[in-house]
């Protein structure tokens, strides 16, 4: 059965760093982009970063900028998300989807453009920032 795996979650203090992953099982990142979102209690859904693994193109939400960084390795079909001067703000679940329609369009897939049912999606880690 294809899915999703994200690990890495947990609590730090104010900035810490932690390091997300999200590991495809059952299926190839290859042609598709896969997607960091997460949502804090009361919130809406936000994306965080994206990436086009068909051309490397990435993008990233403003409140995260110069802080995460994404990156893919093919060879272990898996995306990690590092999150360097983690804020208070940080807090929520983090979740990683998977989507080919699109591929090379890291910008409207994180600002949510489209029908949003993308077509994987992992179960979620808590990343919880202490003040």
């Amino acid at each position: 059965e294809a899915h999703l795996v994200e690990s890495g979650g947990g609590l730090v203090q104010a900035g810490g760093s932690l390091r997300l992953s999200c590991a495809a099982s059952g299926f190839s990142f290859d042609d598709l982009a896969i997607g960091w979102f997460r949502q804090a209690p009361g919130k809406e859904r936000e994306g965080v970063s994206c990436i086009s693994n068909t051309d490397g193109t990435i993008h990233y939400a403003d409140s995260v900028k110069g802080r995460f960084t994404i990156s893919s390795d093919n060879a272990k079909n898996t995306v990690y998300l590092q999150m360097n001067s983690l804020k208070p703000e940080d807090t929520a679940v983090y979740y990683c989807t998977a989507d080919r329609q699109y591929a090379g369009l890291p910008y409207y897939y994180c600002e949510g453009y489209g029908d949003r049912r993308y077509d994987y999606w992992g179960q979620g880690t808590q990343v919880t920032v202490s003040s």
